[in-house]
Parts: structure tokens; sequence; C-alpha cells
């Protein structure tokens, strides 16, 4: 009885599904996880007892290795039975869907988008590739979930009905570990006073994170308020050009700390969190930051407006727009209550997305999957 997760990279499945791998696991399946190295991570998955298997996928939607990772999936399919194939991310769950269409004696497929390439406002290509090959997949899906509105509405345009599509809180926040009452004094750590307020930027440094849209109106921020500080967390690409531009522009009190696995302790400690990204499916870092009572400031993105509504539980500005930008840390910057009264809103709106309920949820689909009462195969 083997159920099998794929996504293209093991990262992938390490920081968002292990939760899933247990899951199946106390009921008595053997998971096996497939996905490719690039990033690391399958230690843990290891860890777990998750059956590891090397797949060569690679994020370029042309690249030959993707050639050889569908011979690696064809081996794999033709060598073990599963009662489940739950795939995620596009290269990945392409690529095994297309596989699969012929193999009538695996079990049924389920593919979580976490926030399909193509949206509202995306690039012209990004429509002609994504939309047009998730449109082609659909035939050999079984069952499609999406993690935000705009996804779930733009699946009937795929071809989905509303009997093999599910719109879920994400992929679920945990509670908070015994662990994270940790005590760290994180002020004392950065060498700032007690009357600091702390923003928390928690987001790969890259292009679509959009890091630059705050950065640029930093300094407007910092001059009217003294106790603002800006705590950059993680790690990428943009890294050393983010660090040039602070250090061009004499930005004062921009931190970055890295990569951090404490975050959660981390947030204890943080007063307003932002993400101004282009593009997200359902943000983690948001929904962990709701979960901690804090407010935040998002840009009109898919998946951060379906968790933040707009002076409710912090501020939704147009990306581009410096006015608003400003107008949203100034407006929590200059009111603890203001603060502490969103914050207490994100907390209670942010209760359906905690990993109980988004594991109920998921554990429905995947019964009535497995039971296939409900589904039937497309292939």
């Amino acid at each position: 009885m083997n159920i099998l997760f794929i996504a293209t990279v093991y990262d992938h499945l390490a920081v968002f599904h292990k939760p899933y791998i247990n899951y199946f696991q106390e009921q008595g399946y053997t998971v096996h996880v497939a996905g490719s190295i690039s990033m690391g991570r399958k230690d843990e998955l290891e860890a777990i007892g998750a059956i590891c298997h090397d797949i060569s996928f690679d994020k370029s939607v042309l690249s030959k290795r993707n050639l050889k990772a569908c011979k690696e999936l064809n081996r794999l399919f033709n060598d073990i039975h599963y009662e489940l194939i739950h795939v995620h991310t596009p290269i990945a769950s392409f690529l095994t869907r297309f596989v699969l269409k012929n193999k009538k004696m695996q079990g049924p497929v389920v593919y979580t988008a976490h926030g399909f390439h193509f949206y509202n406002g995306a690039p012209l290509k990004n429509w002609l590739i994504y939309f047009s090959s998730e449109k082609i997949a659909a035939k050999w899906t079984d069952h499609l979930i999406t993690i935000n509105q705009e996804d779930y509405e733009n699946s009937v345009r795929l071809g989905y009905s509303s009997k093999n599509v599910s719109l879920v809180h994400g992929v679920g926040v945990e509670f908070e570990k015994k662990e994270q009452h940790e005590v760290f004094d994180l002020k004392k750590f950065l060498g700032v006073p007690n009357e600091a307020i702390l923003i928390g930027y928690v987001a790969e440094l890259n292009e679509n994170k959009n890091h630059q849209f705050l950065l640029n109106n930093w300094k407007r921020i910092k001059n009217e308020f003294e106790n603002a500080y800006l705590l950059i967390i993680g790690i990428g690409g943009l890294e050393n050009e983010l660090k040039d531009f602070v250090n061009r522009e004499q930005l004062r009190d921009v931190m970055f700390l890295g990569y951090r696995k404490d975050v959660p302790i981390l947030l204890n400690q943080i007063d307003i969190v932002t993400l101004l990204s282009f593009r997200e499916g359902l943000p983690k870092s948001i929904m962990e930051a709701m979960s901690k009572k804090i407010p935040c400031v998002v840009s009109n993105t898919r998946g951060m407006r379906d968790l933040i509504k707009n002076e409710k539980n912090g501020y939704v500005v147009e990306q581009g727009d410096n006015e608003q930008l400003y107008n949203a840390f100034k407006q929590l910057l200059t009111s603890p209550a203001l603060r502490s009264e969103m914050g207490q809103e994100s907390y209670t709106m942010v209760q359906p997305y905690l990993m109980g309920n988004v594991m109920q949820e998921y554990a429905d689909i995947y019964k009535k999957l497995l039971s296939k009462t409900d589904f039937t195969t497309n292939r």
C-alpha cells in the first residue's frame, strides 16, 4: 500500500508536506517521495521514514534534463504501484501526469496548485506556456486542489468541474511548539533599543518577492519614525544587490538576518510583517504572522488578498504605489493600539488555516480518492 508525493525539488516537500507524509504513515501506508536533490533536504524526508527516488527535474521548462526525468518516472511507475499520487510544483506535476496518462494500473492523481504561474496581471508568455500546459494536463488529473480564490476560479477555465476541484486553506500553519516559547531577547541580540518597532520581511531574496518596493520607501519611513527597524529574513540570489542598494542609499537600520530556522521564535517579538510579492499562492509567512497576532502590510496580490483584508487585519497596497505603502506603515507605526487590534483580528481570521483544520480538508479529499466512490480516474 504505497503513496507517492512528487515535487520538482525535495526542498518543497520537506518545507510543506511532512505532516501529510506522516498522516499516510499513520494510516499504515508506505510513503514514497520523488524530486530533484538540487536544493537539498532529502535527508529530512528520509529521517521521517519516506522512501526517496531521485528524479532529474529541472525548473527550466526546456531543459533536456526533463526528458531524462520522464524516463526515470516511467521506470518508477513500471516498478511500483501507488494507491495515490500527489503531485506538486508546475514542472514535476506536468511531467508526472504526462507519464501517467497511459498507466491505467496506477491510482488516482491529485495535484495541488500552490499558485498557478498564470494569474491576473501575469506576462502573456506565462499564459501561453503554463495555462496551455495546465489545460492539457487537466485531462490527466483526477482531482485539483487550489489554495486561493483566483486559482479556484481559473480552474473552471481549465476544464475542471465542481466535483474534481477543491479550494482548501493552504498547506496548514503548525500550532506553536513548546520550544518556540524559548526565551530569546531579539532586541538585545540586534542591539536596538527596547522601544524599537520591528518590521519583519520573511522571504527568499529574489525579484518576485519585491523587497525593492519597501527599500525604495524606507528612507522616508525611517526619517519620520526613528524607532522603526527593518529585518530582512531569508537568503537568495539578490542578496548582494539588495545589500549594495542599502549601503549606496545609506539606508539606516535595515538588517539582513539571513536564513533562520527559528522564524516562529523571532515572530514572537516582531511588531509588523510585510510581504510585497508580485506573485504568491498563499504565503505561509503571512499565515504564521497572523497566528502570532501580527498585523501585515502586503501587496494586492493573489493569495495575499485572501488572507489580509484592507484596514481590518492589515493593509493591502497596490504595486508601485509609494504613497499607499508609506501611509500603511505610518498608521501601524503610529498606533500600538491599532497594531494590537489588527493583530487580534489576524489571529481570528487565520483559524481555518491552522494545520488541524487544513489536515481534515485534505483527509476528506484523500479518503474520497482512495475509495473512488466520488471520483473516477481520468486515465
